[in-house]
Protein backbone atom coordinates (compact mmCIF):
# COMPACT_ATOMS: atom_id res chain seq x y z
CA UNK A 1 0.00 0.00 0.00
CA UNK A 2 1.35 3.18 -0.96
CA UNK A 3 1.19 6.22 1.53
CA UNK A 4 -0.41 9.62 1.08
CA UNK A 5 2.20 11.53 -0.13
CA UNK A 6 3.63 8.70 -2.80
CA UNK A 7 0.39 9.18 -4.16
CA UNK A 8 0.37 12.89 -4.07
CA UNK A 9 3.41 12.90 -5.63
CA UNK A 10 2.44 10.34 -8.53
CA UNK A 11 -0.76 12.33 -9.20
CA UNK A 12 0.59 15.88 -8.66
CA UNK A 13 4.13 15.51 -9.76
CA UNK A 14 6.08 18.46 -9.11
CA UNK A 15 9.16 19.64 -11.53
CA UNK A 16 8.17 17.53 -14.65
CA UNK A 17 9.80 18.32 -17.57
CA UNK A 18 13.15 19.00 -19.72
CA UNK A 19 15.81 21.91 -19.42
CA UNK A 20 17.31 22.17 -22.42
CA UNK A 21 20.22 23.85 -22.18
CA UNK A 22 20.90 21.62 -19.21
CA UNK A 23 24.37 21.74 -17.02
CA UNK A 24 23.93 17.92 -16.19
CA UNK A 25 21.90 15.49 -17.01
CA UNK A 26 21.53 11.83 -15.72
CA UNK A 27 19.42 9.07 -17.54
CA UNK A 28 18.97 5.39 -15.62
CA UNK A 29 16.67 2.80 -16.52
CA UNK A 30 15.58 -0.39 -14.99
CA UNK A 31 16.25 -3.88 -16.73
CA UNK A 32 14.14 -5.11 -14.20
CA UNK A 33 10.94 -3.53 -14.28
CA UNK A 34 11.89 -1.38 -17.80
CA UNK A 35 11.25 2.20 -15.68
CA UNK A 36 13.43 4.80 -16.85
CA UNK A 37 13.99 8.49 -15.63
CA UNK A 38 16.14 10.94 -16.75
CA UNK A 39 17.08 14.36 -14.58
CA UNK A 40 18.28 17.49 -15.81
CA UNK A 41 20.24 19.97 -13.97
CA UNK A 42 20.86 23.63 -13.99
CA UNK A 43 23.63 24.97 -11.63
CA UNK A 44 23.98 28.70 -10.62
CA UNK A 45 26.69 29.39 -7.60
CA UNK A 46 27.32 25.85 -7.00
CA UNK A 47 23.62 25.21 -6.05
CA UNK A 48 21.14 23.50 -8.05
CA UNK A 49 19.09 26.31 -9.22
CA UNK A 50 16.77 24.26 -11.39
CA UNK A 51 15.77 20.47 -11.44
CA UNK A 52 13.57 18.89 -13.95
CA UNK A 53 12.70 14.78 -14.98
CA UNK A 54 10.88 12.51 -16.86
CA UNK A 55 10.05 9.02 -16.24
CA UNK A 56 8.90 6.47 -17.89
CA UNK A 57 7.96 3.72 -15.25
CA UNK A 58 4.88 3.18 -12.16
CA UNK A 59 4.00 5.06 -9.77
CA UNK A 60 6.55 4.73 -7.08
CA UNK A 61 8.67 6.00 -10.07
CA UNK A 62 7.11 9.43 -10.77
CA UNK A 63 6.85 9.67 -6.84
CA UNK A 64 10.25 9.46 -6.54
CA UNK A 65 11.59 11.14 -9.27
CA UNK A 66 9.47 14.11 -7.89
CA UNK A 67 10.27 13.53 -4.36
CA UNK A 68 14.14 14.09 -5.05
CA UNK A 69 13.66 17.02 -7.02
CA UNK A 70 11.59 18.55 -4.41
CA UNK A 71 14.82 17.35 -1.52
CA UNK A 72 17.85 19.03 -3.62
CA UNK A 73 16.48 22.02 -5.42
CA UNK A 74 18.48 24.92 -4.12
CA UNK A 75 21.51 22.27 -2.22
CA UNK A 76 24.90 22.63 -3.28
CA UNK A 77 26.39 19.52 -5.17
CA UNK A 78 27.96 18.32 -1.75
CA UNK A 79 24.38 18.39 -0.09
CA UNK A 80 22.50 16.93 -2.89
CA UNK A 81 24.71 14.25 -3.25
CA UNK A 82 24.41 13.44 0.38
CA UNK A 83 20.52 12.63 -0.11
CA UNK A 84 19.66 8.81 -0.19
CA UNK A 85 17.52 6.44 -1.87
CA UNK A 86 16.67 5.80 1.60
CA UNK A 87 16.09 9.39 2.41
CA UNK A 88 13.76 9.40 -0.54
CA UNK A 89 12.18 6.43 0.28
CA UNK A 90 11.47 8.15 3.77
CA UNK A 91 10.32 11.24 2.40
CA UNK A 92 7.15 9.96 0.78
CA UNK A 93 6.38 7.72 4.10
CA UNK A 94 8.18 4.68 2.89
CA UNK A 95 7.47 2.30 0.07
CA UNK A 96 6.35 -0.59 -0.43
CA UNK A 97 9.76 -3.48 -0.58
CA UNK A 98 9.27 -4.24 -4.19
CA UNK A 99 9.61 -0.78 -4.79
CA UNK A 100 12.58 0.58 -2.94
CA UNK A 101 14.41 -0.45 -6.00
CA UNK A 102 12.33 3.17 -7.80
CA UNK A 103 13.89 5.19 -4.69
CA UNK A 104 17.13 3.73 -6.57
CA UNK A 105 16.71 4.69 -9.78
CA UNK A 106 15.78 8.32 -8.95
CA UNK A 107 18.86 8.90 -6.30
CA UNK A 108 21.09 7.33 -8.79
CA UNK A 109 19.48 9.80 -12.13
CA UNK A 110 20.06 12.14 -9.52
CA UNK A 111 23.71 11.50 -9.11
CA UNK A 112 24.95 11.02 -12.84
CA UNK A 113 23.30 14.33 -13.46
CA UNK A 114 25.92 15.69 -11.36
CA UNK A 115 28.56 13.13 -12.32
CA UNK A 116 27.88 14.85 -15.90
CA UNK A 117 27.48 18.29 -14.62
CA UNK A 118 31.23 17.71 -13.29
CA UNK A 119 32.33 15.77 -16.55
CA UNK A 120 32.61 12.79 -14.95
CA UNK A 121 32.11 10.08 -17.89
CA UNK A 122 31.05 11.06 -21.71
CA UNK A 123 27.99 14.13 -21.91
CA UNK A 124 24.47 12.88 -22.30
CA UNK A 125 22.35 14.39 -24.42
CA UNK A 126 19.98 17.12 -23.49
CA UNK A 127 17.27 16.02 -25.73
CA UNK A 128 13.75 15.60 -23.59
CA UNK A 129 13.03 11.71 -22.82
CA UNK A 130 9.48 12.36 -23.76
CA UNK A 131 8.59 14.98 -25.97
CA UNK A 132 5.65 17.20 -26.22
CA UNK A 133 2.59 15.84 -27.61
CA UNK A 134 3.28 12.67 -25.69
CA UNK A 135 0.60 11.44 -22.80
CA UNK A 136 0.41 8.33 -20.54
CA UNK A 137 -2.44 5.58 -20.89
CA UNK A 138 -2.35 2.15 -19.30
CA UNK A 139 0.94 2.35 -17.59
CA UNK A 140 2.98 3.39 -21.32
CA UNK A 141 3.57 6.30 -23.28
CA UNK A 142 1.93 6.54 -26.38
CA UNK A 143 1.52 9.27 -28.83
CA UNK A 144 -1.10 11.75 -28.49
CA UNK A 145 -3.15 11.04 -31.32
CA UNK A 146 -3.57 7.09 -29.54
CA UNK A 147 -5.00 9.39 -26.51
CA UNK A 148 -7.96 10.23 -28.24
CA UNK A 149 -8.43 6.08 -29.43
CA UNK A 150 -10.68 4.30 -26.98
CA UNK A 151 -9.61 1.62 -24.95
CA UNK A 152 -8.97 -1.71 -26.55
CA UNK A 153 -11.36 -4.60 -24.75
Amino acid sequence: MYSDLVLEHFSNPRNVGSIPDADGVGLIGSSICGDMIKIFIKVKDNRIGDIRFQTFGCGAAIATSSMITEMVKGKTMEEARGVTNEAVAEALGGLPPGKMHCSNLAADAMNKALDDYEGKGPRKSRKPLIDKGFGVRGGREMPSEEMKRPPER
